[in-house]
């Protein structure tokens, strides 16, 4: 691993293409590495290693970033999902958009949606809503929450919103869903 100077960093910053080749950085909070002309977000400084080539990044359990291919190849798309799905799953509680989820895993919201639904059947949105919602009919079966108080612990703070979500999705408000479960229980 190299040290983060202050040409270094200005290189990523600025997105430097003269200085592709001369290193590579990776991002610890994505496990990406790219190369310093990289048009993806700035990282948070704190979050940065340096190597000196691609395979040093690799060897350190970091992936090619599929905006920027430092390594010429392309991380195969179901992979890619994979990965962002991972976060999703880690993430779900807080509010995850399109654009941060592009952002985080390097593409672009358009290629990242078009990639996701080929995948997995459904759109980036619809996988968080029906997590959300999965974990939400486990939360009403296994606690004494209010609706309210699910919907928060699930990424759903606006109650409306998340009872009509749910009744979408499940053909039952979330009190109906509580009581009709308690009844095949007992």
């Amino acid at each position: 691993m190299l040290e983060l100077t202050e040409l270094r960093w200005q290189a990523i910053y600025t997105n430097d293409i003269s200085s592709d080749g001369m290193f590579f950085y990776a991002v610890k909070t994505t496990g990406i590495f790219c190369r310093p002309s990289c048009k993806s977000k700035p990282p948070n400084r704190a979050n940065v290693d340096i190597f000196p080539d691609a395979k040093a990044a690799q060897a350190a359990d970091y992936r090619p970033c599929k905006r920027c291919k430092p390594t010429g190849q392309t991380l195969p798309n179901e992979e890619w999902i994979t990965q962002i799905t991972n976060y999703i799953h880690h993430h779900f509680t807080e509010e995850i958009t399109l654009a941060k989820l592009a952002d985080i895993a390097h593409g672009s919201p358009y290629h990242l949606h078009r990639t996701f639904k080929r995948v997995n059947g459904i759109t980036p949105a619809a996988y968080i809503h029906q997590l959300r919602i999965d974990r939400a009919k486990a939360k009403l079966i296994e606690t004494n929450s209010t609706v309210s108080e699910i919907g928060e612990a699930v990424g759903l703070a606006n109650t409306p919103y998340f009872i009509t979500l749910f009744k979408r999705l499940t053909g039952y408000t979330p009190a109906h869903y509580r009581q009709l479960h308690t009844k095949e229980v007992k």
